[in-house]
């Protein structure tokens, strides 16, 4: 077991009516503000109205707009204006692409270059502004980590990032703010909550109870997954999902590891990139055939997996009773459900190639880029 550090300063208020304290945390933080949101679906809700009249008495400027695969021309907008209005703090209202992207624009303001330079590692930030994160969609778990993902179209990137400076200060989780998301947007969330528990399975290092709260969280999200779907509006169910999310990827399931791996994620943002796929998406049609890939190096591993999550020890049964899981909620699990054909597989393997799509621990090299394509056009 690895030596470690639990540090995680982010404020989770988390449950009914809990929007109602989104003024008296604001007051902590300034005056102005910069409310960062989506495209349409806050106003639908009557979320911005509700949010707007709990902040009367605040000076706000909007940055609106931010795309579900976010864009770095965004991140760099909202900054500028920021930096005009000499911002005190972020609220971001959205999903993990408004909260992500809200991440960026915090030390982006204090920036006067183009913000991927700051993704690339090329400029290290030493201050942020605060944010304030009201999650409307459970998926990331970003509300309690300090990590953003963001796309360069120009470059054909999407990559991750992150900071200690840039965990939010306050994220306000009322699982009422979710029961309005789409059944399939709901799904590609609870797809999203156990990739990340199984990138952080598949890390380096033995800890096994971090391992047992893996476990846990992946059995939660399979006990709730057809009936949420089935009842989008239950609240118990909502607040289950979201907790599950949350603790999916706030630094619990690495503890006692060297870290995880995200090598299936890697993949999935090349796919994101290229055809707007929704990222949920992309790691049920990816996680299978990395499995799959990794099938006799990672053997103990998968086989643990399945007894823990499943009660059965066979390699191959876990890695499609994953694939059968993915299916009875929606998810693709091989690129033709998405509209891809052989006539895809070139650029795909060419991108991961330019990309060097690969784990921190399970190096993928040319030649198992191709594979797993591959593996991902098979189906189950």
């Amino acid at each position: 077991m690895e030596n470690f550090t639990i540090y995680n300063p982010s404020k989770v208020i988390f449950g009914e009516n809990s929007l109602a304290q989104i003024s008296n945390e604001a007051k902590k933080l300034g005056k102005k503000i910069l409310l960062v949101y989506g495209q349409s679906s806050i106003k639908k809700t009557g979320l911005y109205d509700r949010i707007i009249h709990s902040l009367e008495d605040f000076d706000i400027v909007e940055y609106s707009g931010i795309k579900p695969n976010p864009v770095i021309d965004d991140v760099n907008k909202a900054a500028d204006i920021a930096r005009q209005n000499q911002v005190e703090m972020i609220i971001a209202v959205g999903g993990g692409s408004v909260i992500d992207s809200a991440k960026l624009i915090s030390v982006a303001q204090h920036f006067e270059g183009d913000a991927w330079a700051i993704m690339k590692h090329e400029f290290q930030p030493t201050i942020a502004t605060p944010i304030i994160a009201v999650l409307t969609l459970a998926a990331t778990g970003t509300e309690m980590n300090p990590f953003a993902v963001v796309q360069n179209p120009q470059t054909q990137e999407k990559i991750g990032w992150g900071s200690p400076l840039t965990y939010p200060k306050v994220s306000i989780l009322d699982p009422n703010l979710t029961t309005t998301v789409p059944v399939d947007y709901t799904a590609f969330g609870l797809a999203d909550m156990v990739a990340h528990v199984l990138e952080a399975y598949f890390g380096d290092g033995d800890s096994p109870l971090s391992d047992s709260f893996a476990f846990s969280i992946i059995k939660e999200i399979i006990q709730i997954g057809d009936e949420l779907l089935e009842n989008p509006e239950d609240y118990q169910l909502r607040a289950r999902a979201m907790y599950a999310g949350t603790m999916a990827l706030n630094g619990l399931l690495t503890q006692g590891k060297k870290g995880g791996d995200w090598g299936v994620h890697a993949i999935g943002h090349t796919l994101s990139m290229l055809y707007d796929t929704p990222h949920g998406a992309t790691l049920t049609i990816a996680y299978p055939a990395w499995m799959k890939f990794h099938s006799e190096k990672l053997e103990h591993r998968i086989e643990k997996l399945g007894k823990g999550v499943f009660g059965v020890e066979d390699k191959q049964t876990t890695i499609h009773l994953f694939e059968e899981f993915f299916t009875q909620i929606g998810c693709p699990i091989n690129l033709e459900e998405i509209g891809l054909n052989q006539e895809n597989k070139s650029e795909i393997v060419e991108l991961l190639n330019k990309n060097h799509a690969s784990g921190v621990f399970h190096s993928l090299d040319e030649n198992a880029r191709e594979y797993i394509v591959n593996l991902m056009f098979l189906k189950a």
